[in-house]
């Protein structure tokens, strides 16, 4: 049975905006003032390849229950009840309020399933609100935009859980099994400019002409999902348009096939990301594999129609010096030449995929992470801020896909961009985290003082 859902918080952080988000229409009102939205509205919801019922409700308000605000409470607590998962929605920006925190206890006393929303968390003071959210104590909260659609790809991995499916589907972590294959299929999308030979590549790989092919650029549209097996694992591999810059971008159908590829980065797991071997690392490529690090995926380069390169040995040291250089945020990211025309390299890559992929699933102890802030510490302390020492207490991983790790100390607010870069590397480095994006949250304790002034 499909699980129904409700979205509550208090007036104002974007419940309506979330639910036309879910429902891809904008079926309820949304306006900056609060209290707009007043009956519970239903509407189906999809959500990468979940379907479900789905609840808007009022904003939820202390008040009498014989006023409009009190009646409205009542029509949440219904919808509460009769829902089967709670999405609870704060907004990051302002923080965790009291109300927040009064309401947090009313679901959690429901004893329904619960996923915490930190909505409006694009930029810096969201992230933070996002990370106050753990206080709530409703485990990890989903940095999320219903405004722009950032965080859907988290979303979805909180909710599958709770949704019954024939092939496995509803595990949290896409795991392997007792035979060593993952439990559903691994998403894999391929990305690149137009031309760099996706589509061919991928009829090679399932061994059919299943693409259209040819040598014009731009020939395909749409993002296909084909279903594939490989060495006993199953694969959805996605064909996505290819990317240009957007300058160069007039054409409408052109912007909707980007937008359409794009939306297949953000619910892939792995993206592969074809370059020409013959011009390689245009400033388009490095363009692309920043939006897909930014998204969080794990990343792999693909060298595509190496066939044609004459000193392939000399070419293969050099890009992945340039790779180096150019890709600092995906430090240590698999090079892989390949020859869609051919099929050569295919294995090579697809090992290299299910290597990055399990890095980027990769959860460290807390005691070992501390064991190496330790040493980084003592080989190079933090700098001192205007004759002030920063001091680092610990630090712990907050979440995996991609690895997430939260500092905690003073005056975390004045570490330098350099210092936190050494902390990064070092993570990359000392645990193995090579070519996979690594979040390092910063959270200073509250100096009580400060409110006093």
């Amino acid at each position: 049975m499909t699980p129904t859902v409700a979205i509550i918080g208090r007036p104002n952080v974007g419940k309506s905006t979330l639910f036309n988000r879910l429902v891809g229409r904008k079926l309820a009102l949304v306006d900056d003032r609060p209290g707009v939205t007043r009956d519970r509205r239903e509407g189906e919801a999809t959500l990468g390849h979940l379907t479900f019922p789905v609840f808007d409700t009022a904003g939820l308000e202390e008040a009498d229950d014989g006023t409009l605000a009190g009646r409205m409470r009542q029509q949440t607590e219904t919808a509460i009840a009769d829902s089967d998962i709670v999405l609870f929605v704060i907004d990051a920006r302002v923080g965790v309020t009291p109300a927040d925190r009064q309401f947090a206890e009313l679901v959690r006393r429901s004893g329904k399933p619960v996923i915490l929303i930190a909505n409006k968390a694009e930029g810096k003071i969201g992230l933070d609100g996002a990370y106050e959210a753990f206080s709530l104590g409703l485990g990890d909260p989903v940095p999320f935009s219903a405004e722009h659609g950032e965080g859907t790809a988290d979303l979805l991995e909180a909710l599958m859980p709770y949704f019954p499916d024939p092939d496995d589907e509803a595990e949290e972590e896409n795991g392997p099994d007792e035979q060593g294959n993952l439990r559903r299929p691994l998403r894999i999308a391929i990305c690149g400019r137009p031309n760099a030979g996706k589509s061919t590549l991928i009829n090679q790989m399932i061994g059919e002409e299943r693409l259209l092919t040819g040598p014009e650029a731009g020939i395909t549209r749409d993002s296909i999902a084909l279903d594939w097996q490989w060495r006993g694992h199953d694969i959805k591999l996605y064909d996505t348009a290819g990317m240009r810059k957007r300058a160069r971008i007039d054409d409408k159908l052109e912007k909707l096939s980007v937008a359409d590829g794009l939306r297949a980065i953000r619910f892939a797991e792995v993206v592969v990301v074809l370059l020409d071997a013959t011009i390689p690392f245009e400033k388009q490529d490095l363009t692309i594999v920043d939006l897909i690090e930014k998204e969080g995926r794990a990343v792999i380069i693909g060298l595509n129609k190496w066939d044609l390169v004459s000193d392939q040995h000399g070419l293969l040291k050099e890009l992945r010096e340039e790779a180096a250089r150019l890709l600092a945020q995906v430090r240590g990211v698999s090079i892989i030449p390949l020859s869609g025309l051919t099929g050569r390299g295919i294995d090579p890559l697809m090992e290299a995929v299910m290597d990055a992929y399990r890095i980027w699933n990769e959860r460290i102890s807390t005691a070992r992470l501390n064991k190496w802030l330790a040493d980084m510490l003592e080989g190079h302390p933090p700098p001192a801020v205007s004759g002030r020492r920063i001091k680092i207490r610990y630090i712990t991983q907050v979440k995996s896909r991609p690895p997430h790790f939260a500092l905690f100390g003073n005056q975390l607010g004045e570490l330098p961009r350099s210092y936190t870069r050494y902390l990064v590397n070092g993570l990359r480095e000392t645990f193995g985290l090579k070519g996979t994006p690594i979040r390092l949250a910063l959270r200073s304790g509250d100096n009580p003082y400060d409110r006093k002034k």
